[in-house]
């Protein structure tokens, strides 16, 4: 019998449309002295393979607060026509959860060939490809300090979980599950866009501490990544100062201490995973670029 080989379709177009998109803003803030970095999937992808990982069908990139306050204050202008910075308030005016992340997308594409249920829901702003923007934001030297900001941010999280179109409860389990279930009912009490102020004045607390008092601290978390990843914890010294880093044969910035930081994200990251999870992690055969 012949191996079921149906989920490999051509992704050359998705990551020539990704590759647009990341060299745009890395024009611009090239141009605008803003720093980024390659983060997650795509710097693994630069270290492990040179370039995108061969079924990965986005980019990922990390910005300080300061940093990407900067890039958003200039995107609309400086973004071609084709590309749109898109926040987590854009979706029902500020009154529906995806979740925290600011992305670039990619407007002539689409992930799915038809509008699904979750489609309508976020009004089609989602069925695009895109580029994450994650935040960097500092953290308190204490460990108590430290573990209280992650948990503000896992909390919120789940209150902001109430105002998806649903919840499927059946993917956690135990004690994670009824956490999940509390927050999520809690959060449909409050309104969406209280939740995003909580979620902004607590990410951002230690950050605006630093530029108040000018004291650094020692730490930094991504603070508006998921909950399962909210482990994700980095000393400044290996993100900065940034440095050039070989992606796809372009120069792009990425952190200074890529091991450090590709360890901490996925212990070993040289090794390859499982045949079966070389997928495409946010769409299937559907996607589409459109010229």
């Amino acid at each position: 019998m012949a191996e079921d080989r149906s989920f490999e379709f051509d992704l050359s177009k998705v990551h020539r449309a990704n590759l647009e998109i990341l060299e745009a803003i890395d024009r611009i803030c090239r141009a605008h002295q803003i720093t980024y970095r390659l983060d997650a999937g795509t710097l693994l992808g630069a270290v492990r393979h040179g370039g995108f990982i061969p079924w990965d069908d986005d980019v990922d990139l990390v910005f300080r607060r300061e940093e990407f306050e900067k890039f958003a204050a200039i995107a609309d202008q400086e973004l071609p026509d084709k590309m749109e910075l898109i926040y987590p308030t854009d979706y029902q005016h500020g009154r529906a959860f995806f979740d925290f992340v600011p992305r670039v997308i990619y407007k002539n594409s689409r992930r799915h060939a038809a509008d699904d249920a979750d489609q309508s829901f976020y009004e089609g702003k989602l069925n695009h490809l895109w580029v994450d923007l994650f935040i960097i934001d500092r953290l308190p030297d204490s460990p108590i300090g430290e573990r209280i900001c992650k948990l503000r941010q896992q909390i919120v999280f789940g209150l902001g979980m109430g105002h998806r179109r649903e919840v499927n409860f059946r993917q956690y389990h135990g004690l994670q599950k009824l956490e999940v279930m509390v927050l999520a009912t809690a959060g449909r009490c409050l309104s969406m866009p209280f939740i995003f102020r909580l979620q902004d004045r607590w990410a951002r607390k230690y950050t605006d501490r630093v530029r108040k008092t000018g004291h650094m601290t020692k730490r930094s978390y991504f603070s508006n990544y998921q909950p399962d990843f909210q482990y994700c914890t980095v000393e400044n010294s290996w993100e900065e100062p940034v440095r050039d880093i070989l992606f796809e044969g372009k120069t792009f910035y990425g952190p200074q201490d890529t091991d450090k930081v590709l360890t901490m994200l996925y212990h070993n990251y040289r090794q390859l995973p499982p045949e079966e999870k070389r997928v495409p992690s946010h769409s299937g055969r559907e996607i589409e670029v459109l010229d």
